[in-house]
């Protein structure tokens, strides 16, 4: 039986997050199911000039992401249908991630508000007891985004920021291995195994030499 990954991606700016979560569940060999809320479409235009129509969503994807989906078992689903296999509890999905998960994702999704399939999916999954990962990125925050991420913490959520640490390849590092690094814990919670940066090993001064930058080298 196939058991997608969904994903779901909500309209905060942040659309590499989301392009390294796709590469590597790709990679791993997951299959996944795409939500893209009405917002976030603008902000993949914006961010990237990549249209996501739902006529053309495999090409508009592929453009996105930068390679092809030729071994990708990917669907995508309309963020307004309702109907759709994720917004049930009994459509069979491994889990879900949110990336970026907006301020209105998350007060959406800690107090049950069904808008749309992104949310609604999330809680199904939630209810469910899977694996539901949401990944804020905007800043500052209020004391109610704080307080809809205590309700989803305690709802069984990972709240993961989009922090990340700069050990793997120093003060230097390239925007690209500090999204990885972001990705890569997203995929630890998961349980999918990547090469997305380097571990800390609990030495200091450990070399970062080009032939040795985030990914070459990682455990999974």
């Amino acid at each position: 039986m196939r058991r997608p990954w969904v994903v779901g991606v909500s309209g905060a700016s942040g659309t590499p997050y989301p392009a390294a979560v796709l590469r590597a569940l790709f990679d791993a060999g997951h299959p996944v199911d795409l939500v893209v809320s009405r917002a976030a479409r603008l902000t993949v235009l914006d961010e990237t000039g990549a249209p996501l129509r739902d006529s053309h969503w495999r090409d508009d994807l592929a453009r996105w992401l930068g390679r092809g989906l030729d071994d990708a078992d990917v669907r995508f689903w309309p963020a307004g249908d309702l109907a759709a296999g994720p917004s049930s509890g009994s459509y069979p999905a491994r889990g879900m991630v949110v990336v970026p998960a907006s301020t209105a994702a998350c007060a959406g999704i800690a107090i049950g508000l069904s808008k749309d399939l992104l949310q609604r999916a999330a809680e199904v999954n939630l209810k469910e007891h899977r694996p539901v990962v949401l990944v804020p990125r905007e800043t500052p925050v209020t004391r109610s985004h704080l307080e809809h991420l205590i309700t989803l913490h305690d709802a069984g959520a990972v709240v993961l920021p989009a922090s990340p640490g700069f050990y793997g390849a120093g003060a230097t590092a390239t925007a690209t291995q500090l999204v990885d690094f972001v990705a890569g814990k997203v995929l630890d919670v998961l349980g999918v195994e990547h090469t997305l940066f380097r571990r800390w090993s609990g030495e200091l001064a450990v070399d970062r030499s080009p032939d040795r930058a985030i990914g070459r080298d990682a455990v999974g």
